[in-house]
């Protein structure tokens, strides 16, 4: 029997693939299946099962493709949903024969009322393994506030209090040597303080996630899970959507937004459609020059998330400028988070489109040293576009806190007439927050390279509520 965990990290998100004798399952897919396809093929598999622990709400699962193109059959927990595709209801303690494997249907209702785990035993029929989707993480659970956006008589502490008891009566009472595999990691939106490991024993949960002490009373539990949530990315409900109704196959998208447009074109189709124009290069690169009105999102940070985060429609067209060959892998991470209305990217990338004689525009990037030297000179404005909760580890005295999280709530603090050094961590969300307010007509935000951990490093800064205080 053959675990593998294939992890994404930036969605930081987990599937698995299961396979015995000849046999697979896919547990969680990713939008793109040719790599679970492939992995089969290359073992002389063939795969016989998709597993979905949910209806996901952090991206759009691969589960129909990869049935379409295999003849696998979809398997879902416990639901009153009506599917879009053809699918199999588990009962709960239903069984699942992968060769000489078995994975059994554990209903835990809590983050989503389908939400199911999936026990994996062995051939030998020891109980090996529980695939927990995101009732139970590393270090943390499910937040409990999404499935109420599809079903309007839910609560968050309702569903709070259907996780406890999913946690208690079906989790904790396993084997603690069982090996736990989620469905994410540390940079998900879909708990609150989840681990870095994408891996644990339950032993080892039991003895230190939060979640799982065994004095905890179903009050606690409810006041502990919904205490300091923040509201989901508003793409999170449009997901959850598609995975219940279907989607178009990723082949369709693909052809539909890998499309070669010259600069001429590219300008055409920008001026005669409603597109987003989304560079996907890096920061610095950007700032440098780029098309009037583009916004900056780089490939190299949490592009989808982003993505996902600033722009509410997920139908809304998309026009790409990348670096060379990137072009392709920005497509299919929009596509992970449902956004399928990609119509084109820019032959040659900027290079192309000055050479034609188009306009460019920059946004302006200095050192820390050279905001130190400028505040010595004089009052400045500085804006901190970092969550709420890096602001109150630390920050600069008199900052505005203006997170790129919620931008258009964070443009009210910024004064048209003003200039402002705008700094987040490491450079990546500034960049984005200037290049957004820049296409909205703020011409005077300057970035600040590097970001905060650049400026702590200068010494030259004053903190308040500095981290090793």
């Amino acid at each position: 029997m053959k675990v593998e965990q294939i992890y994404t990290g930036c969605l930081a998100q987990g599937a698995y693939y299961i396979e015995s004798e000849g046999e697979a399952a896919i547990i969680d897919p990713l939008r793109e299946v040719q790599p679970y396809i492939n992995m089969a093929q290359r073992r002389n598999a063939t795969i016989k099962y998709v597993f979905e622990t949910h209806f996901h709400a952090d991206f759009v699962s691969g589960h129909i493709d990869l049935a379409q193109k295999t003849g696998a059959t979809i398997i879902y927990g416990q639901t009153d949903m009506k599917l879009g595709f053809q699918a199999t209801i588990a009962e709960d303690g239903q069984e699942f024969r992968v060769g000489k494997a078995t994975i059994r249907v554990l209903h835990t209702p809590g983050h989503t009322l389908e939400s199911s785990c999936y026990l994996l035993i062995d051939e030998a029929g020891k109980e090996q393994a529980i695939f927990t989707g995101d009732t139970l993480f590393i270090g943390d659970v499910g937040r409990p506030d999404l499935a109420q956006k599809i079903a309007g008589d839910l609560t968050q502490e309702k569903l709070a209090g259907m996780l406890y008891d999913s946690l208690r009566n079906k989790i904790m009472p396993l084997p603690a040597h069982l090996t736990v595999y989620p469905a994410h990691g540390a940079g998900s939106a879909c708990g609150k303080n989840m681990s870095k490991e994408t891996q644990d024993s339950l032993g080892n949960q039991k003895a230190t996630n939060y979640a799982l002490r065994p004095d905890m009373t179903k009050a606690e539990f409810i006041k502990e899970l919904t205490t300091g949530l923040t509201p989901p990315p508003s793409y999170f409900p449009q997901n959850v959507m598609m995975n219940i109704n279907g989607y178009d196959s990723l082949d369709t998208v693909m052809a539909r937004g890998f499309k070669a447009l010259s600069p001429a074109e590219f300008e055409t189709v920008a001026t005669e459609t409603r597109a987003v124009i989304i560079d996907t290069r890096a920061p610095q690169t950007f700032v440098k020059g780029f098309i009037p009105n583009a916004i900056n999102i780089g490939l190299g940070g949490s592009f989808a998330v982003w993505v996902g985060t600033l722009i509410p429609d997920i139908k809304q067209e998309i026009l790409i400028v990348a670096e060379e060959g990137t072009e392709e892998e920005a497509i299919t991470r929009l596509a992970r988070v449902g956004y399928d209305f990609a119509i084109g990217y820019l032959q040659g990338g900027l290079e192309a489109w000055k050479k034609a004689g188009f306009e460019t525009d920059s946004i302006e990037s200095v050192s820390p040293e050279a905001v130190a030297e400028a505040m010595q000179a004089g009052k400045v404005n500085i804006l901190d576009v970092r969550k709420q909760s890096e602001y109150d580890i630390a920050h600069i005295p008199n900052a505005t806190l203006a997170p790129l999280d919620y931008i258009n709530e964070s443009m009210l603090k910024v004064d048209k007439e003003k200039s402002y050094f705008v700094h987040c961590a490491g450079g990546y969300r500034s960049v984005v927050f200037a290049s957004i307010l820049r296409a909205r007509g703020y011409t005077n935000l300057i970035d600040i390279q590097g970001g905060f951990n650049a400026m702590k490093e200068t010494g030259k800064f004053e903190l308040n509520n500095p981290i090793n205080q």
